[in-house]
C-alpha cells in the first residue's frame, strides 16, 4: 500500500512538471509509397499542426522512408479518417504521448541530495552545478570556461578535458542543439564522468587525454532545455523572439552560417526549422561558432550529438554532392559504427547526411567541415521510434557506453593521423 501511494505521488510529481499537456496526443508513423502518398502527408500537415518528429518537416519527407509525427488529441480522428481513406497504412507508436513522458523516468525523484546520476535525465540547474563540482573535482584534468550567453542570459559552460594545458589538437563536442533530445545532454555528462573516472586506468583513455583535448559543451540549448522541463516537453528551438510574430524559437541547426536558410529550412518563424532572421542571428550560435574560429588551428574534429535515428552522419546536409575527402569520412564512420555495434549489437546506419537522413541548410555540422574541421560528424543516438525522444532513463546507460566506443574510436584516428 505504501508503495502504491508513493507510485502515485512520483507520478503526480512529473505530471505537475510540465505546464503544457500531452494527454490523448498519439503519435503515428506513416511510410509513404510514392509521390501521391507523400503530398497526402504534406496536405495533412497543411491542414492539421502535426508535430514532425522523424524527418523535422514536412519539406523533406521522400517515398519509402518512415515518417512519425504526433497527433493532438481533438485532431486523432481526423487523421486517421483521412489516411484511411486514402489507403494509406499506419502505426500508433505512442497511444497517449502523456503517459510515454511520465514513463521516460524510472519513477524515483532525482532529488538535489543525492549524488549527482549520469543514468538519469537532469534538470539544467543540476548540470550547471555539476560542471562547477567536476572541474573543482579534477582541476589538473578538467576547466570550466564560459563562451557566451543564450537569449534569457544563461551561461554558456563548455568544459576542456584533457591534460594539456593548451590544446594542440582538439575534440569539440556539443550536445542538445535540439531541446527535446535529452538522450542527448544525457552523454555528454556521462563522456565527462568516464574520461574522469577511468583517467590512468583504461589505457586507451589514459593516451587520450594525455594528447587531445576534448571541449565538451554539454547542453547548447539551454534556454530550449529548460523549457522542456518547465513548460513542454516536445520543444524543440531556441527560446529567442526575433520575428514580428507570436512564433518563439529558432532552430540553432538551421542558424549556422552554410548555405544558410536553403534546402531544408524555413524563414518562417512558426516553422520547427526556422533558420531565424540572419546566419548567426541566435546568441548560442554565435557563442560556438566563436569559440571554435578562435581556436580553428587546433580543433581537428567536431561531433554533434542528436536524437533520434541511429545513425552517424556527415557532410554533407545541403547538398547531395559528396564531400571532397568523402571516402575518408565513409571509412572513419564505418569503423566507429563496428565500435559501437560490437557491444549491444546496435544497428547504426552511416553516411552522407543529405542521403542518409534528409537534406538542411545552415547546420553546425557543415558548417564545421567548411570552415576547415576535416573530421565533423553528427550522431543520432537511440532509437529508431519505438520510444523516440522519449527514450526512457534505464536506456541512458547502454546507450551511453556504445556510444563512447565510437567517440573513442574516431578519437583514436584523429590521434593517429592527425597529430
Amino acid at each position: 500500500m505504501k508503495y502504491m501511494i508513493l507510485q502515485g505521488l512520483v507520478a503526480a510529481a512529473l505530471a505537475v512538471a510540465f505546464t503544457r499537456h500531452f494527454d490523448g496526443d498519439k503519435a503515428f508513423r506513416v511510410k509513404p509509397q510514392d509521390e501521391g502518398q507523400v503530398e497526402l502527408v504534406k496536405y495533412l500537415s497543411s491542414m492539421v499542426q502535426l508535430d514532425f518528429w522523424r524527418p523535422d518537416s514536412a519539406h523533406t519527407i521522400v517515398p519509402q522512408t518512415d515518417v512519425d509525427f504526433r497527433v493532438e488529441a481533438d485532431q486523432i480522428k481526423t487523421i486517421q479518417t483521412l489516411l484511411e481513406q486514402n489507403g494509406m497504412q499506419y502505426e500508433i507508436l505512442f497511444q497517449n504521448v502523456q503517459e510515454g513522458i511520465e514513463k521516460q523516468f524510472d519513477g524515483k525523484p532525482n532529488s538535489s541530495n543525492r549524488r549527482y546520476s549520469y543514468s538519469k535525465y537532469n534538470k539544467w540547474e543540476k548540470i550547471v552545478a555539476w560542471t562547477a563540482n567536476i572541474a573543482a573535482k579534477y582541476p589538473k584534468l578538467v576547466s570550466r570556461i564560459q563562451i557566451g550567453t543564450t537569449t534569457e542570459e544563461r551561461p554558456m559552460y563548455l568544459l576542456k578535458v584533457g591534460k594539456q594545458r593548451s590544446a594542440k589538437n582538439a575534440i569539440f563536442i556539443d550536445c542538445g542543439i535540439h531541446a527535446r533530445e535529452w538522450i542527448s545532454p544525457a552523454f555528454c555528462q556521462w563522456f565527462v564522468k568516464e574520461a574522469t573516472k577511468t583517467y590512468g586506468k583504461d589505457k586507451l583513455m589514459t593516451k587520450l587525454l594525455n594528447s587531445l583535448t576534448f571541449y565538451i559543451l554539454p547542453v547548447l540549448n539551454i534556454d530550449g532545455y529548460v523549457w522542456t522541463w518547465t513548460a513542454d516537453r516536445m520543444w524543440r528551438k531556441n527560446r529567442s523572439n526575433s520575428s514580428n510574430t507570436n512564433c518563439i524559437g529558432t532552430d540553432l541547426n538551421r542558424n549556422f552560417d552554410v548555405q544558410w536558410c536553403s534546402i531544408g529550412s524555413s524563414n518562417k518563424a512558426c516553422s520547427e526549422v526556422y533558420c531565424g532572421p540572419a546566419a548567426e542571428s541566435e546568441k548560442e550560435t554565435k557563442a560556438v561558432a566563436n569559440f571554435i574560429r578562435n581556436n580553428i588551428q587546433s580543433i581537428k574534429a567536431y561531433l554533434s550529438f542528436h536524437s533520434y535515428s541511429q545513425m552517424l552522419l556527415y557532410p554533407y546536409s545541403y547538398t547531395y554532392e559528396l564531400a571532397p575527402t568523402h571516402e575518408e569520412l565513409n571509412d572513419v564512420a564505418k569503423a566507429a559504427v563496428g565500435a559501437l555495434s560490437s557491444l549491444y549489437r546496435t544497428n547504426y546506419t552511416y553516411g552522407p547526411a543529405a542521403s542518409t537522413i534528409y537534406p538542411t541548410s545552415g547546420s553546425s555540422a557543415d558548417w564545421a567541415y567548411d570552415k576547415g574541421i576535416k573530421y565533423s560528424f553528427t550522431f543520432e543516438l537511440r532509437d529508431r521510434g519505438k520510444y523516440g525522444f522519449l527514450l526512457p532513463e534505464y536506456l541512458i546507460k547502454s546507450t551511453c557506453k556504445e556510444t563512447m566506443l565510437a567517440v573513442k574510436n574516431i578519437s583514436s584516428y584523429i590521434l593517429r593521423y592527425v597529430s
